[in-house]
């Protein structure tokens, strides 16, 4: 439960700062980082030795995940329009819990079937989840493009319409009347 809640306490102390980062570096930059500083924490989690090493690393983990899902929001908003953006959050919101449904399991089996070399099954699970963070959290670095005019992928004339409309979007926001 400490353990638990050191994470968080690492999380919330960051969060803001995260964010204040990403709006500086830009989405593609931080979400990168963020993956990599967790999937580095993460693997290291498996060699652990003591409960203060645990602890310290718990918090870490936290310090490194905090402003992901923030980020994703504000980059998802590069790329919808207000009226796809609803959709595209809830999906990408709805992916959390289909994460937990296809993770545990995974995880179980690890830590219940892999052992290999004298070493600990949640040892394995700990090392074979955090890999991949770092290694998409490079190739995020280098495949994601922050906005679509950036987007090697799209032709120009895609490049402009998407660019045109969220443009458009953005205006159309400006009349919205807000009230208190």
């Amino acid at each position: 439960g400490f353990a638990s809640g050191v994470f968080f306490i690492g999380y919330f102390l960051f969060e803001v700062p995260s964010n204040v980062m990403l709006n500086k570096y830009g989405a593609r930059v931080w979400i990168a980082r963020i993956l990599v500083s967790w999937g580095i924490v993460a693997t290291l989690s498996a060699f652990v030795q003591d409960a203060t090493q645990l602890y310290i690393l718990r918090f870490l983990l936290g310090v490194a995940e905090a402003g992901f899902f923030p980020g994703i929001i504000v980059y998802l908003t590069y790329w919808f329009r207000s009226k796809e953006l609803a959709t595209t959050v809830a999906l990408f919101t709805a992916a959390i819990p289909v994460s937990y449904i296809a993770g545990a399991p995974l995880s179980t089996w690890i830590m219940d079937h892999v052992h290999w070399f004298d070493w600990s099954g949640w040892r394995w699970m700990l090392l074979l989840e955090g890999l991949p963070a770092v290694i998409f959290g490079v190739v995020c670095y280098f495949r994601l493009t922050d906005r679509p005019e950036q987007a090697k992928w799209l032709s120009e004339e895609e490049k402009a319409w998407l660019a045109g409309e969220l443009e458009r979007d953005r205006q159309q926001r400006k009349n919205v009347r807000h009230l208190s």
